[in-house]
């Protein structure tokens, strides 16, 4: 009976994602498993998978081993010792297997390594420790090149990031660019991110590569926040600084303006201040902004037991609830609630815009102030480097300085922030209800809080059926 082997392809880098790297390598053991009379019964590939970073699991090799001590192959059949290890860790754990099994077989493609021998475990010792070196030897050349392409404002390769086309990487693409800059508008105006993840997944925006997997939410985060929107150099994942103290620039062009990006920037890191670990998510437009007209405490939409598809009854109600510190006395069904409170604030926020003067183009106050510190910083650092005063007055004069400069940052990006979400929180005029309901239930309260302060909702009596406007009171801001 022949022996059932397994073969193991992997690489560490597969930029376009066709792995066309590992399915050689697949061919080639396959042609060796023929001339050994084995017979392959699974392929473990781990493709674009690095064996040398300590902190990647690679699932395939972990099924390998796992297989391999349940007795479900026979072997292993690889096309060279490093696609298996270059740690030594990795490596022993296999050898222990063999160990344990001594029957087990292996094979490699470009030499005659054999792990199930003493001595071939000896010369497998020796390479993947020689392996090892040669990895961390690259990887200390790598990071070295990537740090002086940074300090330069180069780009390091690899796939474009989102926003910036995949045949030119230092070019906008004007579709990614375009949703990039909705998603920050609707943050802006109270969205959260998981609305907007679950939004880009149904479109395939987002990561190219991610293809039908959904995209984590602090990688949406990145995109919406990263430094390379308005040009700004960064390594390992901070914001890289010139001799001259300003931000490298990179050689791309930019999606944002600095006030814009730091608008949202400084927008998703007070809500995490204000909402830690806390889901804001909302199902209904009134939950929270409605309030009881007999006890005055919040009413929070919930699911109407009595529906049922295909029934007219409503799908949700709001109801004052004693769970919650109400008198329970108080409840109307949802839908009609919404509608006409959508239609009121609509109406009230196309009047406002109608009376309105022509918004003022208002910049931050202290800019000047700002500039003129930076200066100061610069000039410091550059009469260091020309040895003008010593680098104990530098570190005397420059602390002091660089927290006025990081403090009057602050304020600016906490004045463009506000500005934006005032802008992207109004201008709702123009939409009809239909529209306003096509919107993320967010950004659907933030235009209602734009208008009102609540909504008090009076009791409609016993045995009333026909919805009452009267019943419904707006609260005006």
């Amino acid at each position: 009976m022949a022996r059932r082997v397994g073969i193991y392809t992997r690489i560490s880098r597969d930029d376009e994602g066709e792995a066309l790297g590992v399915a050689r390598q697949r061919q080639d053991c396959e042609r060796l498993a023929d001339l050994r009379s084995w017979q392959p019964v699974k392929v473990y590939e781990d493709n674009d998978v690095s064996a040398f970073k300590r902190n990647v699991v690679r699932d395939e090799f972990e099924l390998m081993l796992k297989d391999l001590r349940a007795g479900l192959i026979d072997g292993i059949v690889a096309y060279d010792l490093d696609r298996l290890a270059r740690q030594p860790r990795d490596l022993e754990r296999l050898i222990e297997i063999f160990d344990d099994r001594p029957r087990l077989e292996f094979a490699t493609v470009t030499n005659d390594i054999n792990i199930a021998t003493p001595d071939g475990r000896t010369m497998a010792r020796i390479m993947v420790a020689f392996a090892n070196k040669s990895s961390h030897d690259a990887s200390r050349r790598i990071k070295r090149k990537h740090l002086e392409l940074a300090q330069q404002g180069k780009d390091s390769g690899g796939p474009a990031p989102y926003g910036w086309r995949k045949d030119a990487r230092n070019k906008v693409d004007p579709e990614a660019a375009a949703a990039i800059r909705e998603a920050q508008r609707e943050i802006l105006a109270g969205v959260r991110i998981g609305t907007i993840r679950q939004r880009w997944w149904e479109q395939g925006l987002g990561n190219p590569r991610a293809g039908t997997k959904r995209m984590a939410h602090h990688h949406v985060e990145h995109i919406l926040t990263s430094p390379r929107l308005v040009g700004y150099r960064t390594y390992h994942g901070e914001i890289l600084y010139g001799d001259d103290g300003q931000p490298v620039m990179g050689e791309w062009e930019t999606i944002n303006t600095v006030e814009e990006w730091e608008a949202v920037c400084a927008a998703v890191a007070e809500r995490k201040l204000d909402y830690p670990n806390k889901n804001r998510a909302r199902k209904y437009l009134l939950s929270g902004i409605a309030r009881c007209a007999l006890c005055k405490t919040k009413i929070r939409g919930q699911i109407n037991q009595q529906w049922q598809p295909g029934s007219k009854a409503s799908k949700y109600k709001y109801q004052c609830s004693v769970v919650n510190g109400g008198c329970g006395k108080v409840g109307r069904t949802g839908e009609p609630v919404d509608r006409l409170i959508a239609q009121l604030v609509l109406e009230e926020q196309r009047e406002r815009a109608a009376t309105a003067a022509t918004p003022v183009d208002q910049r931050w106050s202290q800019e000047q102030e700002l500039e003129a510190i930076s200066q100061e910083i610069t000039q410091l650092l550059e009469a260091e480097k020309s040895k003008q005063i010593s680098v104990s007055t530098l570190l005397q004069l420059l602390p002091a300085k660089e927290r006025a400069r990081d403090e009057l940052k602050l304020a600016r990006a906490r004045f463009y922030k506000e500005k934006k979400q005032a802008e992207a929180q109004a201008g709702a005029g123009d939409l009809t209800v239909d529209e306003f309901f096509d919107l993320p239930v967010e950004r659907q309260q933030e235009i209602v809080l734009h208008s009102l302060s609540a909504v008090m909702i009076h009791p409609a009596g016993r045995g009333k059926r026909i919805f009452d406007p009267s019943l419904i009171e707006p609260v005006w801001r």
